[in-house]
Order: structure tokens, then C-alpha cells, then sequence
């Protein structure tokens, strides 16, 4: 019994490891990104009104960033084979709620916002795990490896939107319970995957990793921090708006902008991310993030300035390019700079939620104060890359 056992576990690798980690990732854009999709279908269907159905953004959202400050003091306790399982389960019901609760129950809106509810728990789990995940893994080069994995968010977004609209366009939307319970399918087969495959532990035998109260210390832990917070920002601030810039600046429909502004803003984002989880090896990831940071606040002043829409249109796609090292870079910095544990990444994926969060919203405020001035509200964002550069150039000094 004992060697067919370990028979089984032979045939399982940390290359399948990070094959599912890559999978987590894309099993995060699909709860992120599948379900806003719907929102006029819901508005239609069940009569509910758009402020209500906006709601589940930011409930969404908000539940992650609760999961993420909460998970410091948990997922060491359940180990994070047991944690990262129950985030795909979380994330199957959910889906799968999606499909059932709306019709049976008497507030239809009440059954969507317990739906998502369940999937936010996933979510927020899948965000804080699947970092140290690879980070533990044996692999050559982490920064690379980090890179390549959030690349993969970056191709879930793509997928999610490109196949999602197909199916509309040619099975028609009113099916659309079914096209739920297909992308279910992806957590579902991923959480067969996290049973069997490897996961080493982030830490060394005999090694601790710091503790809150002294990362909370750490003038390091707090640089780190800001860089989060500004790399989720720099992100969001266009990403969220892409798609209101592409119809409002090139006229063209809801669907069309949809295609022009954020999936090609998510592909170019994937772009950045997989040259250098290809080529990392070769770059300097502090000069590469720097020198992204430059082409940022470059592709801000592209956007606000610009009197072509075209070229504004661009700006997002060079901006969607530029940032896409921020986030899994400043991971790979803090890593290679203080040996935080579990902790540390739950506190940083709460700061790239709360830049997530603070970014677009800086953004429409000063449009809304501007009289609706898109372009406004992006000029203003650019504050974000270059906090980012400076909290670099002390991190080099700290070094």
C-alpha cells in the first residue's frame, strides 16, 4: 500500500504546482470579471436597478479585501493545502448559486448578492495563497516564475470577456446559467489538481517568519506597502475607465468598447507580464519596474493630453503594458528583501485591493468635479506611478 502511494504522489511535480497556481489565477478572473458581464441581463430579467446590481462590485471587492486582512491569522493554522481547496469550492458554489438562487428566491437580487458572496470568499483566499504558493516552490528564478503567474489573470480577464461574448453573440444571452456552470468547470477541475500536487512550505524548517508587530515595524514592510498600493492604483485607474474612454472618445457601442478599451488593456498587461516570466532572467526587475514606471506616468500624459482619441486609445494599451510588472514585481522585491511569511502577503494583497479600489475612484471624482472630464480624472491618477518610482529609488537605497 505504502509504494503504490507513493507511486501517486511521484507522478505529481512542482511543475504541476505551478500549472495550478497558473489556473488559480484565471480561475480569479472569472469571478472578477464573468458576472459584470450579466449586469444589464439582471437589470432586464429581474427588474433590478442599476445602483443595486453596481453594489456587487464593490461588495465584491469589499469582501476580498476583509478575506485578505483576516487570512494572516488563519492560513497558517489550516495549512495551505486545506485553505487554497476551500477557496475553489467556495468559488464552484458560488458559480454555481449564481444559476439557481436568482429564480428561487423571492428577492432575486438577494439571491445574486448571496451567489457572489460565496465566490468572494474564494477569491480572496485564491489572491492571498497563490503567491506564497509559488513562491515556495523550488524554482530557478522567483521573480520570473511570480511574473509568469500573474500573467496569467491578464489571459483569464481575455478569455472571460472574448468567450463570454461569443456565447452571448451566438448561443444568446438568455442561456447564460449554463455558460456559468461551464466556466464552474475550471475551480472544479483545479481543486482535483491542488489534492494530489506538491506544496512546499514558504518558510525553511526551524525558520519563523515575522511576526505583524514586527512587520508593522519595519520601515521596509511599509515601503513595500505603498508600492502596493500604488501598483493596484496605477492599474485600476485606467483599466476601470478604458472601456468608457473607448465609447465616449471613439463613438462606438457598449460591446465594441468593451473589446477596445479593457481587453486591450488586460492583453497588453499579459504581454508585459510574460516577457518577463520568459526573459526575466536577463532584465533587471528594480531597473525594469523603474523604467515601467517612467513609461506610465509617459502613457498618462498619452491619454489626458492627447486632443486624438486614437492616441488616447493607445496611452491605455502602453499603460496596460507598463503596469503589468508592478504587481507581481513589488511581490518578488519584498520576498528577496525580509522573510515576512504568510502574513506579509495577506497584508500586501490587502494593499493592492485597497490601490484597486482608490485608484478608479480618485479617477471619477476628479472627472465628476472637472464637468465629466474623463481625461481629468486620468491626469490626476498620475500620481500613483510616480509615488511608485520614488518608493523604488528608496528601495534601492535600503538595499
Amino acid at each position: 500500500m505504502k509504494k503504490i502511494r507513493n507511486r501517486r504522489k511521484n507522478k505529481f511535480t512542482y511543475q504541476h504546482t505551478m500549472y495550478a497556481c497558473f489556473i488559480g489565477y484565471i480561475v480569479q478572473a472569472i469571478i472578477n470579471n464573468f458576472v459584470p458581464l450579466l449586469f444589464l441581463t439582471f437589470q432586464n430579467s429581474y427588474g433590478i436597478p442599476l445602483a443595486k446590481i453596481t453594489f456587487l462590485i464593490t461588495f465584491n471587492f469589499g469582501l476580498q479585501l476583509c478575506v485578505d486582512l483576516l487570512s494572516a491569522g488563519f492560513v497558517d493554522r489550516m495549512g495551505y493545502r486545506l485553505s487554497v481547496i476551500l477557496a475553489h469550492v467556495f468559488s464552484v458554489l458560488g458559480l454555481v448559486l449564481l444559476t439557481v438562487l436568482p429564480d428561487r428566491c423571492n428577492d432575486p437580487f438577494g439571491g445574486i448578492f448571496i451567489a457572489v458572496m460565496v465566490y468572494a470568499l474564494g477569491g480572496g483566499l485564491i489572491e492571498v495563497l497563490i503567491s506564497p504558493i509559488v513562491e515556495a516552490c523550488p524554482t530557478d528564478n522567483k521573480e520570473m516564475a511570480m511574473s509568469l503567474l500573474h500573467s496569467f489573470y491578464c489571459w483569464g480577464h481575455v478569455a472571460v470577456v472574448l468567450l463570454s461574448t461569443l456565447y452571448f453573440h451566438f448561443v444568446g444571452i438568455e442561456h447564460w446559467r449554463y455558460l456559468a456552470l461551464l466556466w464552474a468547470l475550471v475551480p472544479a477541475v483545479n481543486l482535483l489538481l491542488f489534492l494530489f500536487v506538491p506544496i512546499a512550505p514558504l518558510l525553511e524548517d526551524g525558520e519563523e517568519g515575522m511576526r505583524v508587530g514586527q512587520l508593522f515595524r519595519s520601515g521596509f514592510f511599509w515601503n513595500m506597502m505603498l508600492l502596493m498600493v500604488c501598483a493596484g492604483a496605477s492599474e485600476q485607474a485606467v483599466s476601470q475607465w478604458a472601456s468608457a474612454f473607448a465609447e465616449k472618445g471613439l463613438q462606438v457601442s457598449k460591446t465594441l468598447g468593451d473589446l477596445m478599451g479593457p481587453m486591450f488593456f488586460a492583453v497588453m498587461m499579459g504581454i508585459s507580464r510574460t516577457i518577463f516570466g520568459k526573459y526575466g532572467d536577463k532584465i533587471n526587475l528594480r531597473g525594469f519596474m523603474k523604467a515601467s514606471a517612467i513609461l506610465c506616468i509617459a502613457s498618462y500624459l498619452l491619454i489626458a493630453i492627447s486632443p486624438y482619441p486614437l492616441l488616447g486609445l493607445v496611452g491605455c494599451g502602453i499603460c496596460g503594458f507598463s503596469v503589468g510588472i508592478f504587481w507581481p514585481g513589488t511581490f518578488s522585491l519584498a520576498s528577496a528583501g525580509m522573510k515576512g511569511g504568510t502574513a506579509m502577503f495577506a497584508f500586501f494583497a490587502l494593499a493592492g485591493d485597497v490601490g484597486c479600489s482608490f485608484g478608479p475612484t480618485l479617477t471619477g471624482q476628479v472627472a465628476a468635479a472637472f464637468g465629466e472630464n474623463l481625461k481629468a480624472g486620468i491626469l490626476a491618477g498620475i500620481v500613483f506611478p510616480v509615488v511608485l518610482f520614488v518608493g523604488l529609488h528608496f528601495y534601492r537605497k535600503r538595499s
